[in-house]
């Protein structure tokens, strides 16, 4: 078996390691992405959760009934869902965290946004700005646009809301394997 440069095996390492510290959220954890009988459901879900670059965000609906769209600041608060940054309508939705900042969605489908369809998920430092526009708030001036238009590869963790300790360890154990028959 060829050598492989130590260089290539680090590469490979981290590329590992960052799928396997990946988790996949289903939006809200709820069955499907719809109009919420809790007006707060999803101001609250992401407060539960911390988001991080590598993961995804699900949103399961029926596809001749709703859609996703991510908006600016400003649209989120207004409701306007003309001109989206990106609109999604397969009903199986899969949005990937691939830099840190606010990420603005709403249904695509006329009412459903002032119904409280809607939701801020923050990566990083940026709860303030979420915390300041969820439906609770009175004010808050958080019109900066977010065109962050965040698309990678899917995750390789593909599980609700959590990460499996036995898969991780399963991989890094993988990784590590890599790297010592590499350094032989």
């Amino acid at each position: 078996m060829g050598m492989m440069s130590l260089s290539s095996v680090m590469v490979l390492l981290m590329i590992l390691l960052v799928q396997v510290s990946s988790t996949q959220y289903k939006v809200g954890d709820l069955d499907s992405w719809g109009i919420p009988t809790d007006a707060k459901v999803y101001s609250k879900w992401p407060k539960s959760h911390s988001f991080k670059i590598g993961d995804s965000l699900l949103f399961l609906y029926p596809p001749s009934e709703d859609s996703m769209i991510q908006v600016t600041a400003s649209n989120f608060k207004s409701c306007n869902t003309k001109d989206p940054i990106l609109y999604m309508n397969d009903g199986n939705s899969l949005f990937n965290l691939t830099q840190n900042g606010t990420f603005y969605f709403t249904s695509g489908h006329p009412g459903h946004c002032q119904k409280y369809q809607k939701l801020i998920v923050s990566v990083g430092p940026y709860s303030a700005e979420a915390d300041a526009l969820s439906p609770s708030s009175s004010s808050a001036d958080a019109d900066a646009p977010s065109y962050q238009n965040a698309f990678g590869s899917i995750p390789l963790s593909q599980k609700s809301s959590s990460s499996s300790p036995l898969f991780s360890t399963v991989v890094a154990s993988l990784a590590c394997a890599v790297v010592v028959g590499a350094l032989m």
